[in-house]
């Protein structure tokens, strides 16, 4: 949430592992039923239902609810359009980690193991 971090008017959330509906619209400014109905609209959004089958909404689930808010209100972005936007945020984040996954992976090791094996080699001629 780059863009609506630096925000202002970026409600602070409370350090808590769940957030019912009602904590969450008021949290957020937006009535309950915008929230069900983004639920609908976004399928990253999946708050979990409790025993009695409340809302329970994760602080991820928050923070997505914040952008989807930035994205719809302040960037005036379609429903359909800000769907779009995070899904491509998700695909490049994923890509930029499988990237340095790879790198981390082929990075050349023999450095490093000269290295050790000089410090072994000392270590024995002592």
């Amino acid at each position: 949430m780059p863009e609506a971090a630096t925000s202002p008017n970026v409600p602070e959330i409370p350090d808590k592992l769940f957030f019912r509906i009602g904590e969450v619209s008021s949290l957020l400014g937006l009535e309950p039923y915008v929230l069900r109905y983004w639920e609908s609209e976004f399928p990253s959004l999946s708050p979990k239902k409790s025993g009695t089958g409340h809302r329970l909404y994760r602080r991820k689930d928050v923070e997505l609810l914040l952008r989807i808010k930035h994205l719809l209100y302040e960037k005036r972005f379609t429903i359909d359009g800000a769907r779009q936007h995070l899904q491509l945020e998700a695909k490049s984040a994923h890509q930029k980690d499988i990237k340095q996954e790879q790198q981390d992976l082929f990075s050349d090791p023999l450095p490093e193991i000269r290295r050790e094996l000089a410090e072994i080699l000392k270590m024995m001629k002592k």
